[in-house]
C-alpha cells in the first residue's frame, strides 16, 4: 500500500475511534505517537481514554503489516488480520461513527439551505 494510502486509512481510523471515544467515555488523554510506514514519518495526536488507546495502537499495527499491495476493505479480505474480539470491536465503532457523520452531515445539509 502506497504511503498516501496507509495515511488516509489511518486518519480514517483515527477520526471514527476519536468520534466514537468523546460520544462514549469521559476520560480522554492527549496521546501521541510517530508511525514509520514505507520510510515515512506520520506524527499523530489523538484524545483517548486507555480502552480506545489500545485499540487505536491495534489498528495502527494490523494497517503497518497489511501485506497487500491495494488494500481491500478489512470485511471483504480473504486473510482478516484482525483478532475476532478487536474486529468486533472495531465495526461497533465504526458502525456507531459511519452513522453519526451521516446524521452530522444531514444536519449541515438542512442548516444550509435553511
Amino acid at each position: 500500500m502506497t504511503s498516501e494510502k496507509f495515511q488516509s486509512e489511518v486518519n480514517t481510523v483515527q477520526k471514527f475511534i476519536t468520534l466514537y471515544c468523546k460520544e462514549k467515555h469521559s476520560l480522554q488523554i492527549i496521546y501521541t505517537k510517530n508511525i514509520v510506514y514505507n520510510k515515512d514519518t506520520f506524527d499523530i495526536e489523538v484524545s483517548l481514554c486507555k480502552k480506545c488507546q489500545s485499540l487505536f495502537e491495534y489498528s495502527l499495527s494490523r494497517l503497518q503489516q497489511c501485506p497487500h499491495e491495494i488494500k481491500p476493505r478489512c470485511r471483504k479480505c480473504s486473510n482478516p488480520c484482525y483478532e475476532k474480539f478487536q474486529w468486533k470491536a472495531l465495526a461497533k465503532i465504526m458502525r456507531f461513527s459511519g452513522l453519526h457523520l451521516g446524521v452530522l452531515k444531514v444536519k449541515s445539509f438542512f442548516r444550509f439551505h435553511n
